[in-house]
């Protein structure tokens, strides 16, 4: 079998098992990699052929170590890179396809993760205030969305597969439908946000909450990124920041005000607290704050 045939049936497995669009094209993408690096080495592109030595060669590589420009990947992409391909091989060598798995030998670097890309409390207020401005219908739109990250910190893709209906404003929570894992959850709502949601909610009867213009579809996440930059802008924001630095936002927020991770936790909807320990990091200000 080509390495070719062999992802194809991977992903529709990883479909099968309710994998996210995303999760499945990081799968694809590192795969890929793998093939394209084979064929250029003129290696055999047979899922027999690949070995224990060969997953190390091109582990070793620059097409898995360095970007197209030259410069060096990041550890934490390298791991990811690691973990698609051992995902792929085990599930091969699982489903029977190959007598050993080719990355059993294949570990994780050691490398701390990224400190949290999170907005200043002065970039925060300098947003919400420019927010307050709003006045076509997109402009609306967009702040409802923008306020609605920054103040519940779930994921866009959350956010952007509201419908009306899930909006519960007398007991201030949000069902969340589209979730990482697809696990339906509700979100509570501050009450600072209430008022906004409600005039909001008001003007759409039903549908998705947040609707593409021109048409009945939902806002696309990518849309949605580059309105968040307009926004950024206009509110003199001089640097580059995605929805999910919003749920950064929140999260670091609600930490440094209350010191319980496991509240963090609740409010992300992380199932492990190991997921959550990023937020805990010590700053170099609490730090200080801390030693007479």
């Amino acid at each position: 079998m080509r390495i070719n045939d062999a992802l194809d049936r991977f992903i529709t497995q990883l479909r099968a098992d309710g994998r996210s669009d995303h999760t499945i094209k990081q799968y694809q993408r590192h795969v890929c990699a793998l093939t394209q690096w084979l064929d250029t080495e003129s290696r055999p592109e047979m899922i027999a052929a690949i070995t224990h030595e060969v997953v190390a060669a091109f582990l070793v590589s620059p097409a898995a170590g360095c970007r197209p420009d030259g410069t060096k990947k990041k550890a934490t992409s390298t791991n990811a890179l690691r973990s698609s391909l051992r995902g792929f091989f085990q599930y091969l060598h699982k489903a029977g396809y190959i007598p050993t798995d080719p990355s059993r030998l294949v570990r994780r670097a050691r490398c701390a993760p990224p400190p949290p890309r999170a907005l200043s409390e002065d970039e925060q207020r300098r947003l919400v205030a420019a927010l307050d401005d709003a006045e076509s219908e997109i402009e609306k739109r967009d702040a409802m969305l923008i306020r609605l990250l920054l103040g519940t910190g779930i994921r866009i893709g959350s956010a952007l597969g509201l419908d009306v209906d899930d909006i519960d404003l007398d007991g201030a929570t949000i069902l969340l439908r589209s979730t990482k894992g697809n696990r339906p959850m509700r979100a509570i709502v501050p009450a600072s946000l209430i008022p906004h949601l409600r005039a909001y909610v008001a003007e759409h009867a039903a549908g998705p909450l947040f609707a593409g213009m021109g048409s009945q579809g939902r806002l696309s996440a990518r849309h949605a990124q580059r309105r968040l930059l307009v926004w950024l802008g206009r509110a003199g924001v001089q640097r580059h920041a995605s929805p999910h630095a919003l749920r950064h936002t929140l999260a670091m927020g609600l930490y440094r005000r209350t010191g319980d991770i496991a509240l963090v936790q609740a409010a992300l909807g992380h199932r492990a607290i190991a997921s959550t320990m990023i937020y805990a990091r010590v700053d170099e200000d609490r730090l200080r704050a801390a030693i007479p």
